[in-house]
């Protein structure tokens, strides 16, 4: 059986895949990274790929003045609608998890308590123990978080996997194989510190000091690839047809 191949789409210069894209690939994912933000292109449609992965960034999911945030927003969209509706593996990541949602009748705002930012533990929902990638995480795992909006109403059938008090939506399921998380997995440290180097003021708005903040981060960093290593592994699997829709490891045979 052949590796899945994953799109990977870059929103912004300051948030690549990093730690989730060497889960990924260490767990047999060949992922093509598309740089978006550089202006290079997306395909134009998901012919050849297993899975979809989309990245977050610091604009917003909704347009702005009736107009994208980011002119390849539309494309991405479309695609994001094609790899539901074909059932195509899909992650969605913070802002990859807004557009998601906005794109399959959901509603992104600005957040209703301000910005979150730092090393906070989101709660599983009922429905997260039948779920092929969240069954196995323990009840409240440690994420990181930088987001100023958030996802106001989740698109009709979508199934809420994970929450907090905050934020009520942080990660939701699309049929079967489509998943969007308000959070961030894929941040080291050092990512983390570029985004502190280079914040918008959100910081201080919500009353936090950087450095506290980076030790917080750092400070769960090991607890956070435990959980969301397998994870990642759980989805190339999924792509890959060794997963079934119940989290049930299906027989593997050689191509």
């Amino acid at each position: 059986m052949s590796n899945p191949r994953l799109l990977v789409v870059q929103n912004d210069a300051e948030d690549d895949a990093r730690r989730l894209g060497d889960w990924l690939t260490e767990a047999g994912g060949e992922l093509h990274v598309v740089r978006a933000n550089d202006g290079e292109p997306l395909p134009a449609d998901l012919t050849g790929y297993d899975g979809l992965v989309v990245l977050g960034g610091a604009q917003p999911a909704y347009d702005v003045d009736g107009k994208p945030a980011s002119p390849w927003f539309p494309a991405l969209r479309g695609l994001l609608r094609e790899a539901v509706a074909n059932r195509v593996a899909t992650l969605g990541v913070c802002l990859g998890g807004q557009l998601l949602a906005g794109a399959l009748g959901g509603r992104v705002e600005p957040a209703r308590n301000g910005p979150e930012i730092g090393a906070f533990l989101v709660a599983k929902r009922d429905l997260a123990e039948t779920d092929p990638l969240f069954a196995m995480l323990p009840f409240t795992p440690d994420v990181y978080q930088w987001h100023v909006d958030e996802i106001t109403v989740l698109p009709p059938g979508a199934v809420l996997l994970a929450s907090s008090p905050r934020v009520p939506h942080q990660a939701f399921r699309l049929g079967e194989r489509a998943w969007g998380i308000q959070f961030h997995i894929e941040c080291d440290v050092p990512m983390l510190a570029d985004w502190a180097a280079s914040d918008d003021g959100s910081l201080s708005r919500t009353g936090l000091d950087a450095e506290d903040v980076l030790t917080r981060c750092a400070a769960v960093e090991d607890d956070i690839e435990e959980v969301w290593r397998p994870f990642a592994g759980r989805f190339v699997a999924l792509a890959a047809g060794r997963l079934s829709g119940r989290g049930i490891p299906l027989p593997v045979v050689d191509a």
